[in-house]
Order: C-alpha cells, then structure tokens, then sequence
C-alpha cells in the first residue's frame, strides 16, 4: 500500500499541509516574503512599487529565495504581472472562493466563476505558481457546489491549495445575513466530512493543501459568530483523509475485511501518522473497527508505505 498522496503528479517541494518555502522556486531553509491580507494586485501605485522594491533588495541582499502574494481573480493587470515576476514573486494565489456563479453572486464578490477559471489560466500563463484559495460553505453554496468547486481547481491544476471554510466575522454583511436568517453555516461535521474528500482528491493529485481553515489566535475568539470552528479541525480533516485512503485500499485488497468469518489483517502504519491516524481523541476507532482493524491489528512501522498483512484464515 502506497502512502496516501505517493502518487500523481507532484509540484513543488512542499508537502501536504506544510507552511512556508518549498511551492514554486523557494529554496529550503531560506525565508519567504508573502504578502496577505490585501488585494495585493490592486494596492494604489506607490504602495505596489515600494513592495517590490522591497522584494528586489531583500533577494539581492540573500535574504530570501522568492516571495509570493494572494489578490482576487478580477484584479490581475499584464504590468503589473510583469512586474512581480522580474522583481521575484514566484507564485500567487488566488482567492477564488468558489467558481459557481451562484455562490459568487450571493456573496458579492463581483466576478463570475468563468472569470475566475480565466484567472487561474492567466497567472500560469504569466509564469507564476498557481495557488487557489476555496472557501466551502459560502452563501448559496452547497455541498454538491463545494464538489464542483473542487473538480474544477483540479483541472486548473494549481501548485498548492488553501481550504478556508465559510464562517461568519462580526461586523460584515454575513453577520447581517446570519442574524436575519439568510444565511445558515455549514456545521462542522459535514464540513469535517467534506474537507477530509477535498484533502484526498488534491492529495491523490499530488498538490499540497497549505492551509486548511482559519488559524486560532489569540483574540479572535470573540469575532467569530458562527462557522464550523474547531480547535483541531485539521488533525481532523487530515485523519479522515487518512481512514478513507486505508478504507478505499482494504476495499480493493480485503474486501472480506471486518466480516464475519473473514481472515485476519494486519495494518502497518508508518509511524510519522500516529498522531492523526486513530483520529481526534480517537474518534475514529469505531470507523476502523468495522474495517476490522482494531489496535491489536495496527502496528507502527518506520518505512514510510502502509503494509496490509493477512495473518489467518
């Protein structure tokens, strides 16, 4: 049994989930400048200049291998491309957050999901690393959009992905929506459900997922509203992948496995995923009981595959 993500085409140096150098030409070890928070491609004149020039210096000096910087589909500009590229921004991700028009239309965000396909082809076009920004749960997105969304940044085929789902700040026209009824969030079982097949699908196609939803920090307790908020939602996310790759694998190779009668299968788990396989505080034991893996079938193992081993019967 390969190692989920063992397969497909891989890009970059980064893998799934990692922060930091290692998507497009950044070099291990040496720092990053990444510019978030802001539409970076839309900054007024002087502002995107003097980061450039900030960029260029701190590459001329050694101190960073490269830099990148997230802005919306709907403000790329040809120059000003140019420009990020000879300063020595590699990649830019996009916030897409949904490429259904419906979903686009509700959350007014102003461009329609064509323009954000033509987006992710325009910054590849340009040369960039390609990243894709999602955000599952948005107004009038449902699960069955949220797969769509999914199949489509596949086919677009970025170099790395962020998950952020859906969750309601306070003081935005979405506290508004949620407090006036027009707007329910996902709640976080089927976000869980729902993020942990995203995982996979990017996983299998070898494009690491940097990000999945919002970092917990100090103070932003109290912001939030509503959402599908936990403060382990990616060990979760990430376990979940795991026991649908080992669910999916023991369906091909034991389909007898967990049924009456059926021969004995022992698992060997490679041991960097132990924190993540039996789940967040095991709550996924029960799943892979009925699989007929129980911990006295799972073992450790320091090679980096699984290894499936029928034992009796």
């Amino acid at each position: 049994m390969d190692r989920p993500g063992g397969a497909g085409r891989r890009r970059g140096a980064a893998g799934a989930e990692a922060q930091g150098p290692g998507i497009g030409t950044a070099a291990r070890g040496v720092p990053e400048i990444a510019f978030y928070g802001g539409t970076f491609t839309a900054l007024a004149d002087d502002e995107f200049r003097a980061c450039l020039d900030f960029v260029r210096m701190q590459r001329d000096l050694g101190r960073i291998s490269a830099a990148r910087c997230s802005t919306r589909p709907d403000t790329l500009d040809e120059t000003r491309l140019d420009a990020m590229r000879a300063a020595g921004i590699s990649l830019v991700e996009l916030g897409v957050q949904s490429f259904q028009d419906r979903a686009l239309q509700d959350a007014g965000r102003g461009y329609a999901g064509a323009a954000a396909l033509n987006a992710c082809a325009v910054v590849k076009e340009a040369g960039f690393a390609l990243g894709i920004q999602l955000m599952p749960g948005m107004p009038g997105l449902d699960t069955a959009g949220a797969e769509r969304d999914v199949r489509l940044a596949l086919d677009a085929a970025p170099d790395c992905v962020r998950l952020y789902p859906c969750l309601v700040p306070e003081g935005t026209e979405l506290a508004d929506m949620w407090r006036a009824g027009r707007y329910t969030p996902w709640d976080t079982e089927t976000t869980t459900e729902f993020l942990a097949r995203a995982l996979a699908a990017f996983r299998n196609a070898g494009i690491p997922v940097i990000r999945i939803g919002v970092a917990e920090e100090a103070g932003t307790a109290g912001r939030f509203l509503a959402g599908p908020r936990h403060p382990a939602l990616g060990n979760r996310v990430r376990a979940l992948a795991l026991y649908l790759y080992v669910r999916d694998v023991l369906g091909r190779l034991a389909p007898d496995a967990g049924r009456p009668g059926a021969p004995e299968y022992r698992l060997g788990v490679p041991a960097a995923l132990q924190g993540e396989f039996w789940g967040h505080g095991g709550e996924l034991k029960e799943r892979y009981a009925a699989l007929g893996l129980t911990k006295a079938q799972v073992c450790l193992r320091e090679e980096k595959d699984f290894a499936l081993f029928r034992v009796a019967g």
